[in-house]
């Protein structure tokens, strides 16, 4: 009776077909609970002797965006390819004195599916990746010293695109703004994030207004950074941050960091502003329509759904054929 229940009670060690029990156990071992080998209560996870691989259905990539007025693009589009490579950046928004434009990885060129350029200052780029669609836009706002009628029309024709676009698209506008946003919110607490630089001015309150009519935030001012991380723009002892990355509020969950790379000597004033964004790839599931579908086991033998009278007539030719 006392073996019975020894045996009843005893417990198997992992990878063996021993048992052992209370008298068999030595007393100098050490408690279960710091042996990794046991598990008790069938809790955790079984003990496996092979790793066991688990194919996800949702991968997280990294997408970095940049943004850079470098004044004249002359003599310098392999200096900009070189830093792109360097810091990772796969879309850079350039301005330049006459024209705007973007620059793609080679990765992502495949997905790019329209391009569109309004006027001299606005440039959009939307490619498809996955199951979202992005708009990539470069701007360049009218500086001071120009006439009223072209900060107007700029600001008209940024509106009338950010319009365009779909509200399940995502959006991610990046360009030198000339405007001062400050600091601190002061009342745009869901466009500013908080973190910004210096004192808001006139343009700087536009900018503002404009990203709150249309439902943006400047991803710049939501992650709090030394004073050199936020400072775009920097000329003799004038330092300010007047380049921007804009996106929709329903996406800044998805805005991993935004600052300034400092210590690029391409332009001696304008500093590259980047931005990293996560996105998620879904795995595709393969079309039925293509490739056919399989659930659980089929039917056994010759009743299969492939055994059908053109089969049957050829494997009954084969068969003639072996006769002879």
């Amino acid at each position: 009776m006392d073996q019975l229940r020894n045996n009843v009670n005893a417990r198997s060690l992992p990878g063996s077909n021993a048992l052992y029990g209370s008298s068999t156990v030595s007393k100098e071992q050490e408690p279960l609970h710091r042996r990794p080998d046991v598990v008790k209560s069938k809790q955790g996870f079984p003990h496996f002797r092979e790793r066991v691989w688990v194919k996800k259905l949702v991968h997280d990539r990294r997408i970095r965006f940049g943004t850079w007025n470098i004044g004249t693009l002359t003599g310098k589009s392999m200096e900009i390819v070189d830093v792109m490579v360097r810091r990772k950046i796969n879309f850079m928004c350039l301005q330049e004195t006459k024209w705007t434009g973007i620059i793609v990885d080679k990765e992502w060129k495949k997905d790019v599916v329209d391009v569109r350029r309004v006027g001299d200052r606005i440039i959009v780029l939307k490619l498809v990746v996955g199951q979202d669609t992005f708009n990539v836009i470069s701007g360049y706002a009218p500086q001071v010293g120009l006439a009223e009628h072209f900060k107007v029309k700029f600001w008209e024709d940024l509106e009338g695109v950010l319009q365009d676009i779909p509200q399940g698209e995502k959006v991610f506008l990046g360009g030198d703004l000339n405007g001062h946003v400050g600091s601190v919110a002061r009342g745009f607490e869901g466009v500013h994030g908080g973190f910004g630089l210096g004192e808001m001015n006139g343009k700087g309150k536009s900018i503002l207004e404009f990203s709150e009519a249309l439902d943006l935030s400047i991803a710049n001012t939501w992650f709090k950074k030394r004073e050199e991380y936020l400072i775009t723009y920097k000329s003799g002892g004038t330092c300010s941050q007047i380049d921007f990355f804009l996106i929709r509020k329903s996406d800044r969950k998805y805005c991993l960091n935004c600052k300034i790379i400092p210590g690029e000597s391409l332009t001696t004033q304008h500093r590259v502003l980047v931005m990293d964004v996560r996105i998620r790839d879904r795995a595709k599931r393969r079309s039925p329509l293509t490739l056919g579908e399989s659930r659980g086991f089929g039917p056994r033998g010759k009743e299969s759904w492939w055994w059908n009278e053109n089969v049957q007539s050829k494997v009954r030719v084969k068969k003639e054929c072996f006769k002879e």
